[in-house]
């Protein structure tokens, strides 16, 4: 995989709730550990809909969560 143009503070905002796992996020937003890991990393972009649900479990507007990079 290549890395992709969107970044993120998933790995902040799960530290700040509570040391949150990537299972517990995955199983929150209904996607496995592998594919948070993935998203965290910057290697997989998520559906609208995923990144969507993200926002909301941590409680951030999308654009808190998610940045696009040219």
């Amino acid at each position: 995989m290549t890395d992709v143009g969107i970044t993120n503070n998933i790995r902040e905002l799960r530290a700040a709730n509570g040391d949150m796992t990537q299972q517990e996020l995955g199983k929150l937003v209904g996607v496995t550990r592998q594919t948070v890991n993935a998203i965290e990393a910057n290697k997989y972009s998520p559906s609208l809909e995923v990144a969507f649900k993200i926002a909301k479990v941590f409680g951030k507007p999308l654009e808190e969560v998610f940045q696009y990079k040219k």
